[in-house]
């Protein structure tokens, strides 16, 4: 795979971002297109190992740490394909595993890097550059187009939710010739890909909306702006569905955002993430902000609460707006920069890392934004109901054991605080109405691999039975699924898993 001796001639250049000062400028998309010899030297670096870990995932349940791709993608043989050239063949390859790679080759955090045999010794290779090119050059070149089936199986398939757990199910199931419809309670579909993540990460025209134009071109129906539950309210009644449908899957999400439960909590100006970059990209997309509709961090001392990628999405969202000031708190110490002992390879690297949003942070105020290993404990009232500040402290970690720091007692300004601590699970008011089951965790219950829950010909995948996770093990999860279904309703099953 790859030249013989490219991992030793060649080093690693991952294709940058665009210029943090100008990006800061616009909502546009943060990334730059490498031109085709660079690509082709990338792909040169893979080294023909004995056995790549990059694609071979193990269940989540036999390891400690996130390992290799989800979906299995068949990293090396594209990887091959693009140093010699073989663009189209690389995208057949690319598309056999992965329904949506325009999606992942954007956000996905990449465990197959951290997970590349070349990295024991050497940076590894640029896998998600060279995904991200080829499914790129396979919509400019004309190479992806609509496959609707030949046929029908006369079986209607219902999905509830529509994003990437839900749209990879629905083509899946859509390809062997089932009528799949997918419902969506926002005003457009995407889930997650659309209003949980900015446009500069992932644009929604010229990116998900083509993916979703392509699936209905290929028979997919598609029903924004329809909250499914019992009926009540301005819910449509889940059992209709059920009736309608010989199958239901659901692929709500984990939507119910952890809570900072701290006196001071109901003050104005603190915000869920999500409110905060769901009103934002809607805004943006409506009316490219000038309505106004949305959580204006302009002339505001931000802090965000929370680090991963939602943390540093609110960072890139605030710093667009043009706030005066901008802080990140971290419960956690700062990673190291190299692995740990207890993180060894091929497990995904938990390692200092700078985001687009830190870069973008230290490039308008001089300075990394975050601030390690530290808790938060009081909002402070403006005496008009409005946050002011935040009263915190200093934490140390030892032996697994956390403790707060005597006398690290401070108070930071601020007047918009955004919390990004991740989410709970699913919220309940559909799995009420249907009287489903829930784990341990009130996710969905359904084991791996059926997916099917307590209710005859119900069936759910991706955040809402895992809990959260990344968009490329929705993608699995959601394919995985499909053939569940399939193999259900007719016995047996031809898709992959």
């Amino acid at each position: 795979m790859g030249k013989t001796t490219g991992f030793i001639e060649f080093k690693r250049e991952a294709a940058p971002y665009r210029d943090a000062s100008e990006r800061l400028l616009d909502f546009d998309e943060i990334y730059t297109q490498p031109d085709a010899p660079h690509l082709e030297k990338q792909g040169a670096r893979c080294m023909d190992c004995g056995v790549p870990f990059c694609q071979s995932n193990a269940p989540r349940e036999h390891r400690i740490g996130r390992a290799g791709c989800p979906i299995h993608n068949l990293i090396p043989e594209w990887n091959d394909l693009v140093y010699r050239g073989q663009w189209r063949d690389a995208l057949d390859r690319l598309h056999a595993t992965n329904n949506f790679p325009e999606f992942t080759g954007r956000v996905c955090p990449a465990p197959c890097e951290g997970s590349c045999v070349l990295g024991i010794t050497d940076p590894p290779v640029t896998i998600k550059n060279i995904e991200m090119a080829i499914i790129d050059r396979g919509f400019a070149e004309g190479w992806v187009k609509p496959q609707p089936p030949l046929s029908r199986t006369g079986k209607t398939i219902a999905v509830i939710g529509s994003g990437p757990a839900g749209l990879a199910a629905a083509a899946q199931l859509n390809r062997v010739g089932h009528s799949v419809t997918v419902y969506e309670r926002a005003d457009r579909i995407g889930g997650l890909l659309m209003y949980g993540i900015p446009n500069m990460k992932l644009d929604k025209a010229s990116v998900v909306d083509r993916r979703v134009e392509l699936l209905r071109s290929e028979g997919i129906e598609f029903k924004p702006g329809v909250d499914i539950g019992d009926g009540s309210g301005s819910t449509f009644d889940v059992s209709e569905l059920i009736a309608k449908n010989d199958a239901l899957l659901l692929t709500t999400g984990a939507t119910t955002p952890r809570d900072l439960k701290i006196p001071g909590r109901k003050l104005n100006g603190i915000h869920f993430a999500m409110d905060f970059l769901t009103a934002n990209t809607r805004s943006l997309l409506d009316s490219n902000l000038e309505d106004g509709q949305y959580i204006n961090a302009r002339d505001k001392d931000v802090i965000v609460i929370g680090g991963g990628d939602t943390g540093t999405d609110c960072l890139g969202t605030s710093l667009r707006h043009d706030c005066r000031s901008l802080i990140n708190f971290e419960v956690f110490p700062a990673p190291p920069e190299e692995r740990a002992s207890n993180n060894p390879w091929p497990e995904d690297p938990v390692v200092f890392k700078v985001d687009y949003g830190h870069a973008e942070a230290a490039a308008k105020f001089g300075l990394d934004p975050r601030t390690w290993a530290i808790d938060s404990l009081e909002f402070i009232d403006d005496g008009e109901g409005n946050v002011a500040g935040i009263k915190t402290v200093d934490l140390e970690y030892k032996d697994g054991q956390r403790t707060t720091l005597p006398k690290t007692e401070r108070t930071w300004e601020t007047n918009l605080v955004i919390l990004a601590m991740g989410f709970l699970g699913p919220e309940h008011y559909l799995s009420k109405a249907l009287g489903l089951d829930l784990d341990q965790r009130s996710n969905y219950a359904a084991e791996k691999g059926s997916y099917e829950t307590n209710i005859p010909n119900v069936f759910a995948a991706g955040d809402c039975r895992s809990g959260q996770n990344i968009v490329v093990r929705a993608i699995n999860e959601g394919r995985e699924a499909a053939q569940s279904i399939d193999r259900h309703l007719m016995g047996s099953s031809v898709l992959p898993g």
